[in-house]
């Protein structure tokens, strides 16, 4: 794919009118109106986007980008980048923390490589190795143009591969070390913030770590600058290429592919999140197909959300990563898709239906 090429990609809206049936549908079963709150909604939305008056959900994917990160080399994780190339080797075992409440929740996890530091491929992984990790922002740009084009791409045919198996849901999680500063990075450039109000801990620095990571965001802010003088396209693509990682590029790209293909698309925490502001940025009217499972711990996400204008509907203080929270919410959407689906109408209970009313 070329830069012009994803520039002029176009995503429709989501069925409005396919909304308010399923609305309706909610409204003459046997419960209060809005008993299920944000749920309804939720349910509403996913059937908008499906154009389905009865959504589906049967058949969930978790989509694992994993890529090490070159800002790395200054110092700001607890450990070191070869933690990036053991987990995906447990992602692709199926031992890995996602894949034990994938099992759980019914998800179907693919663990993709997109830019792991090492020469081996990793047995059950999905080997999409664009190049061997990013570049340190502080001395160069995180990606040349081809990488950044490839890594998106990746996202976007792999969301497509995973539509024609036949998939109703994708989440996007990812996996590298180093990328809380990387999507902590993205974020202070896009949003204008400073590094203190969008950084955090990330897998757990002490107090001396989180300031050296304060530092390196701050002076990479500094050295792209300029960033903040794009608009649109031009900023999310340069902020991407010099602050972002692979993994996150290739959540970008499944973003994308899921909101052209009219299949909703569920966001873990901060750095799944990033990737999802910038498919707006990329290509507007992405949000449209993202649902925010949970508000993690990581310092930015209400912001992020807020400028997505999409609500969570976990509050979990949980930052586990690999798509974990996107997990959890699949089983609470297919208990209200059940209940949407089965539950019984005020006719058949011989109870007279409850009237909406304006306010």
């Amino acid at each position: 794919m070329t830069k012009n090429e994803l520039k002029e990609l176009k995503i429709d809206k989501p069925d409005s009118k396919v909304y308010n049936a399923v609305k309706q549908s909610w409204d003459a079963l046997s419960k209060p109106l809005d008993g299920l709150g944000d749920f309804e909604a939720l349910i509403c939305r996913i059937g908008a986007i499906q154009e389905r008056i009865i959504p589906c959900a049967d058949n969930k994917t978790l989509v694992v980008f994993c890529a090490d990160n070159g800002i790395v080399n200054e110092g700001v994780s607890q450990c070191g980048k070869e933690v990036t190339s053991l987990v995906a080797a447990s992602l692709g075992k199926g031992v890995s923390t996602a894949n034990v409440m994938a099992k759980s929740a019914g998800v179907r996890v693919v663990p993709v490589d997109i830019g792991i530091d090492c020469e081996d491929k990793i047995p059950g992984v999905i080997d999409r190795k664009v190049v061997r990790g990013t570049k340190s922002f502080l001395s160069e740009p995180a990606m040349s143009e081809e990488e950044l084009l490839n890594a998106i791409s990746c996202g976007i045919d792999i969301a497509k591969e995973l539509i024609y198996e036949g998939v109703d849901i994708l989440a996007a999680g990812e996996m590298g070390i180093g990328n809380t500063t990387s999507s902590s990075a993205v974020l202070c450039s896009l949003l204008e913030k400073d590094a203190s109000l969008l950084t955090g801990r990330g897998a757990g620095l002490d107090d001396t770590g989180l300031e050296k990571k304060f530092n390196v965001i701050k002076t990479g802010l500094k050295k792209y600058v300029y960033l903040q003088e794009l608009s649109g396209f031009d900023r999310g693509y340069e902020t991407l290429r010099c602050l972002g990682g692979l993994e996150i590029a290739g959540m970008t790209g499944l973003y994308i592919g899921a909101a052209i293909n009219h299949i909703p698309i569920v966001a873990d925490g901060l750095i799944s999140l990033t990737a999802a502001l910038l498919a707006e940025y990329l290509v507007p009217g992405a949000k449209d197909y993202v649902i925010a499972s949970h508000n993690g711990r990581e310092r930015g996400v209400a912001l992020v959300l807020s400028e997505l204008k999409l609500k969570a509907f976990i509050n979990g203080n949980m930052a586990l990563g690999e798509g974990t929270g996107a997990l959890m919410l699949f089983p609470l959407i297919d208990m209200a898709l059940a209940l949407y689906r089965d539950g019984i109408h005020f006719e058949e209970a011989g109870i007279a239906a409850y009237e909406r009313y304006n306010r």
